[in-house]
């Protein structure tokens, strides 16, 4: 996954697992993207995005843009703008000039970053933790744990009291 805080010291982990595709995902991140973002600005914990691509090719182009952005330190930004102008799932129009758009958008508009999302350079990072998903029995998005503790869905993914209870440690 894409971590955060990882030489932060006794702090809980947050595990998210999903897919940019997910509707649902979407709606995790209008919810609780706020206070997943200031979790890590003041490194309270340690937070790992598993960024699955099990919704189609469109997830797997939309995972390996959201690496190519981490490697101009702007995933999270990515990530926001991403949820923010989500397409319908499938529906053809995720592709490298929309991820691109994307990038440029959040101020990226480097050719390495281009180059990262026309030629898939996180192809096999992207197939890497689709197998850790599958591994970790993630079968639906978003699954989040906390110190390996699976969230329950039902009252924590959609509260933001609940959640940031949750994700307290």
């Amino acid at each position: 996954g894409i971590v955060f805080n990882a030489d932060v010291p006794n702090v809980p982990t947050i595990d998210i697992y999903e897919d940019f595709q997910c509707p649902v995902c979407a709606r995790f991140e209008a919810i609780n993207g706020i206070t997943l973002e200031k979790a890590i600005e003041e490194k309270k914990a340690k937070v790992v995005y598993h960024v699955l691509s099990f919704l189609g090719t469109e997830s797997i182009l939309a995972a390996n843009a959201a690496a190519c952005a981490s490697d101009e330190d702007k995933f999270l930004a990515f990530h926001k703008a991403f949820y923010a102008n989500q397409p319908a799932e499938n529906a053809g129009a995720i592709d490298a000039t929309f991820l691109k758009s994307i990038g440029a958008a959040i101020g990226i508009n480097s050719p390495k970053f281009a180059a990262c999302v026309d030629n898939g350079g996180y192809s096999d990072w992207v197939k890497n933790v689709a197998e850790a998903g599958a591994k970790a029995n993630v079968n639906s998005t978003p699954t989040v744990f906390v110190n390996g503790k699976e969230l329950d869905r039902n009252t924590e993914y959609f509260n933001v009291e609940a959640f940031t209870k949750a994700i307290a440690g």
